[in-house]
């Protein structure tokens, strides 16, 4: 497998410095990226980047994925109007832990000649001493280079209080110097010839390239993928309530699923050929099948399939389908039974939810008077709404049928806590028993 030509058709490549394909081709290289460890987990941004490790992999090349305990502790000023805030050493070694393990999902471990690794910086940095940095590293990049960089002249020219803008700090501006001097180090000590990132990473990539040369008179290679954006340019990896996270504590499989499902049709193609395995001749003919019958979302649902059982399990993937066809009518009381309580709230919610106690359920209440009164009548307003719906057959609760007003209701509670009551075919409520 040709690395370039793999990522050329599915349009992860953006930049590549002269004589990286070639390098590629004459031996396994070892390539790094880095990864901010700010956050207990990455998120679907950071898909992008582990894919480039991925691709660089199963073309025979070894992968090593730097976490920045170092790095992390200042913050990258590409792409950003502000300074981050700074977290402590034991936050930061928390949120590499969780990183890694997050990477072995993609990425073969091992004893292989190019079995993935992980490195962090804070283990050369730790010991380095600002007036050895400065004496040894710094001289080696001058202000005037450091100044042409796109990441340092945005911010420099962007007036302050600009869009939220900030003037760059000099631990800001020694960011590239850093991220420079992991590439030298990684060079010298584990043979890495090659960074690789997004495309707002280039020019700290260079400058590592340009530190290699002085320092060690050695030739390194850079490789940068596009940034993945929505159709419309905006930053892709949000949804309404914020990141999509790979850690499931933080954003359900049920949601992250949704997330992919729902993509835009002029979005799919482009994200199914970066985020999924699928070969060049099979995304083909999906996308051909798509454009059969758009309304059955062919492209999403491959999407989304093949990245929710890459990031959690083939088990999540089925259940949060199950949990998608819930709100359409679909799906039976053992099917909500067995919907963990995140992924049953998940799925329903922005619907009206509603707490009551617990002993209004423990006599066995009639339905007419839990559609109405118990629950505040926030179903029903009033006994004989509710007892004309029911004798309609227009009521449900765990998606058993209300068969009389006065059937009394269940006490088995789902989790031990919840019931869904759903009113005619699209309205829904979730009542707590506390």
């Amino acid at each position: 497998m040709n690395l370039i030509e793999e990522l050329r058709w599915r349009g992860m490549l953006q930049d590549t410095m002269p004589g990286t394909e070639e390098q590629l081709q004459k031996e396994m290289t070892t390539a790094y990226i880095g990864f901010d460890p700010t956050a207990s987990s990455l998120h679907i941004g950071n898909l992008a980047t582990i894919m480039l490790l991925v691709h660089l992999q199963r073309a025979g090349h070894k992968p090593v994925a730097l976490v920045g305990g170092a790095t992390g502790m200042i913050g990258d000023p590409s792409g950003k109007s502000a300074e981050r805030n700074l977290l402590s050493e034991e936050v930061l070694r928390d949120n590499q832990n969780g990183i890694k393990k997050q990477l072995e999902k993609f990425l073969h471990f091992g004893d292989a000649p190019n079995a993935a690794e992980v490195v962090n910086n804070y283990d050369w940095f730790k010991e380095f001493s600002f007036l050895d940095f400065l004496r040894n590293v710094g001289k080696h990049l001058t202000v005037n280079y450091m100044m042409k960089k796109d990441s340092v002249k945005k911010r420099i020219t962007a007036q302050e209080g600009e869009d939220g803008a900030e003037g760059l700090s000099f631990t800001e501006f020694s960011y590239q110097l850093l991220q420079g001097y992991d590439y030298m180090h990684l060079y010298k000590h584990k043979n890495v010839r090659l960074q690789m990132g997004g495309s707002d990473q280039w020019g700290n990539i260079t400058s590592g390239t340009e530190l290699i040369r002085r320092m060690e008179g050695g030739k390194a290679y850079a490789l940068t993928t596009p940034l993945v954006t929505k159709a419309d340019g905006s930053k892709f990896g949000k949804s309404e309530s914020g990141n999509v996270w790979l850690d499931p504590t933080m954003t359900s499989p049920y949601k992250f699923y949704q997330f992919w499902l729902n993509v835009a049709d002029d979005e799919a193609e482009n994200l199914i050929k970066r985020f999924t395995l699928l070969t060049q001749e099979e995304i083909a003919a999906l996308v051909e099948e798509h454009a059969q019958a758009p309304h059955l979302r062919v492209l999403q649902k491959a999407l989304a399939k093949e990245v929710t059982t890459t990031v959690h399990s083939a088990e999540d993937y089925e259940q949060a389908v199950e949990a998608s066809q819930i709100l359409f009518g679909k799906g039976d009381l053992e099917t909500l039974r067995g919907l963990p309580e995140s992924t049953l709230l998940a799925v329903f919610e922005g619907v009206p939810q509603i707490e009551i106690s617990k002993e209004n359920l423990a006599n066995g209440a009639q339905a007419v008077d839990f559609l109405s009164e118990i629950t505040q009548n926030q179903i029903f307003e009033s006994k004989g709404e509710a007892k004309k719906m029911i004798q309609n057959g227009g009521v449900s609760i765990n998606r058993q049928k209300v068969g009389k007003p006065d059937e009394n209701i269940t006490s088995d509670l789902l989790q031990g806590k919840y019931l869904v009551v759903q009113k005619g075919k699209k309205n829904y409520y979730l009542v707590k028993a506390v």
